[in-house]
């Protein structure tokens, strides 16, 4: 079976091995880079080592040079201080440069990787999903997930050897002075659990907030037109701000937590070095230890408690990236509702032969929901074009979508040329397939951009010919740069008959064996819909057409219209032979008729 339930991500992050898979999936994507994370990780270690010298440095100094006036051994040791922080200097720009270069090729691969199975997912995924937070999982997140990986990596490793580098030498040095230090850690831990705590879910529900903003911003722009028709800006400015002041009461959910944990462990730090300081110092004065091992303990003690703070600090980043990470592949975890049979074979060149058969479709998947088709038994021959028509939810654009299998009939079988379209792959269906929707979406660029869109090899001569075909000459020759005029954002500098014009001619220049025009002409005047008829003949003309319209003048001339209702085909004839029987289609002519008849006629 071809189809496939997607699992809903919410129940996927609550599994007992979520985190172990979001673990997994991070290590999947530095795994290409494996021997440039080992080179940053021994230049991490190098550096971090080189960091550390200067607190036994200073001790040999004071101890062995200026206490005993040894200047042969001050410069030795000196000229160790010297090449530790060239060390250090050299290890930290590798480490920097490694660290830069691993993320940003991993956020690309992710970047792509998320692009590329967006590609894949069903149509049924992107009505059940805002755009905007689809987007946030490609900006937000991402971005989020850059800091965990650029800057949260490094941190972790560096500040974890830092700390046990620096445990070995307060050891080293003092045994005694260091216990003083280790008594802070019983606090530090409890600090950081409960922090820890605290911050769980505040990291998520600012990922969460932030998608939203994203969500209703795209939706809003969307929408400019008829917020401005409305005058609804104030309305929208106050849910903006709404959802703007939730995104920050989530914000400094965090930054309280932050402002009251790490000056805690600031004061903590402070108020130990102040222990070792008197601890230490009376020890020197009574002789049991030297005014170099008390120097060095408390430079040392600095990078003692920087390295836990630094951790600490590192957790916001890791429950922020982990959060977005948790988002990202959940998005990744989504299966499109069809996918191609294991055995699935290309679909070779097709005459364009359609057949449906008792094919019955609902949209509830495994609930038990309302058909929305039911036993439909259709044949199309080649180049016959049939109109689907029927009142509002009587079935006619999910028939179109059956047929450019954005889903799988719930019963029966769709052929073309005798194929199951459930044996064939996708792909090769689709591109011997043509749709020109109700509404017809340009992209962003030229006009030829987007009429060259399904053949990008197209000649200029190809195009020109398209749009002659189609009715558009005359708009384009009156453009400033004809062909190359830039249509904008969803073609928002042409009108809404000269976008479906270059639908048209789009759908022709990419010369489909299968067309399927649903509601195609419904967005424009009687006079633009006269303008195309003639290229509507052309380019129906030696194939198979599906036509779905409201605006019963279009299907007049059908080889055969189908109608549809409650889900049912009831009907099916030419126009003469369905106004003869005075039926359902009779009742939705004169309905048509009553309410167009006028403007038609004009």
């Amino acid at each position: 079976m071809s189809t496939v339930s997607a699992t809903p991500a919410g129940a996927r992050a609550g599994k007992p091995g979520a985190r172990g898979r979001k673990q997994r999936g991070l290590i999947e994507l530095l795994a290409p880079y494996r021997w440039r994370v080992a080179a940053m990780l021994v230049a991490l270690v190098t550096a971090t080592a080189a960091a550390l010298a200067p607190a036994p440095l200073a001790k040999l100094a004071i101890d062995n040079g200026i206490n005993r006036h040894d200047t042969g051994a001050l410069e030795l040791i000196v000229a160790g201080f010297l090449a530790s922080a060239v060390v250090a200097a050299v290890a930290s720009y590798a480490q920097t440069y490694l660290v830069g270069w691993v993320g940003q090729r991993v956020l690309q691969d992710l970047r792509v990787r998320l692009f590329a199975h967006l590609q894949t997912l069903s149509i049924g995924f992107y009505s059940r999903r805002r755009a905007g937070v689809i987007i946030s999982r490609l900006t937000n997140d991402v971005e989020a997930l850059d800091t965990l990986v650029s800057d949260g990596v490094a941190t972790l490793f560096q500040s974890g050897l830092t700390l046990i580098g620096v445990v070995v030498i307060l050891v080293v040095l003092d045994a005694q002075l260091a216990l003083y230090a280790f008594g802070a850690l019983p606090l530090l831990i409890a600090g950081a659990v409960a922090f820890r705590i605290a911050s769980a879910d505040a990291y998520r529900l600012t990922r969460e907030r932030i998608a939203a903003i994203t969500g209703y911003l795209q939706e809003t722009l969307s929408g400019i037109r008829v917020i401005r028709a409305f005058a609804q800006e104030r309305e929208h400015l106050q849910r903006f701000g709404y959802l703007n002041e939730r995104s920050r009461a989530a914000n400094m959910t965090t930054v309280h937590l932050n402002a009251a944990y790490f000056p805690a462990v600031e004061l903590l730090s402070a108020l130990v070095t102040v222990a070792i300081l008197l601890a230490g110092g009376f020890a020197a004065i009574d002789g049991h230890t030297s005014t170099g091992v008390v120097f060095a303990f408390v430079a040392a003690l600095n990078n003692f408690f920087s390295p836990i703070q630094e951790l600490s600090q590192l957790y916001t980043t890791y429950r922020a990236g982990m959060a977005a990470l948790d988002k990202i592949f959940g998005l990744l975890d989504e299966q499109p509702d069809l996918v191609d049979a294991p055995d699935a074979k290309p679909l070779p060149r097709v005459r364009g032969e359609l057949r449906l058969e008792r094919v019955g479709f609902r949209y509830s998947g495994e609930d038990p929901g309302p058909w929305a088709l039911r036993g439909v038994e259709l044949s199309v021959p080649v180049g016959q074009t049939v109109a689907l028509v029927g009142a509002t939810g009587a079935g006619k654009s999910t028939l179109a979508k059956l047929i450019a299998r954005f889903y799988d009939p719930t019963e029966g079988r769709v052929l073309l040329d005798g194929h199951d379209l459930r044996s064939v792959t996708a792909q090769s269906l689709r591109s011997q397939l043509g749709i020109v929707p109700q509404e017809g979406f340009l992209f962003s660029g030229s006009i030829r951009d987007n009429v060259a869109f399904g053949r990008p090899e197209a000649t200029d001569a190809e195009l020109h010919a398209a749009i002659r075909a189609v009715g558009g000459e005359e708009f384009v020759a009156a453009l400033p740069d004809g062909l190359d005029t830039e249509v904008g954002e969803r073609g928002v500098q042409l009108s809404a008959g000269q976008r479906q014009l270059v639908a048209f001619a789009r759908a022709l220049v990419a010369d489909p064996r299968i067309l399927v025009l649903d509601e195609a002409t419904s967005n424009v005047d009687v006079r633009t819909e006269r303008l195309i008829e003639a290229g509507l003949r052309r380019l129906l003309a030696g194939r198979t057409a599906i036509v779905i319209a409201h605006r019963l003048s279009t299907i007049r001339q059908a080889g055969r219209i189908v109608v549809l209702d409650g889900g049912r085909a009831v009907e099916s004839g030419t126009h003469a032979e369905l106004l003869a029987r005075r039926g359902r289609y009779f009742e939705l002519y004169r309905a048509w008729e009553d309410g167009n008849g006028d403007a038609d006629a004009a």
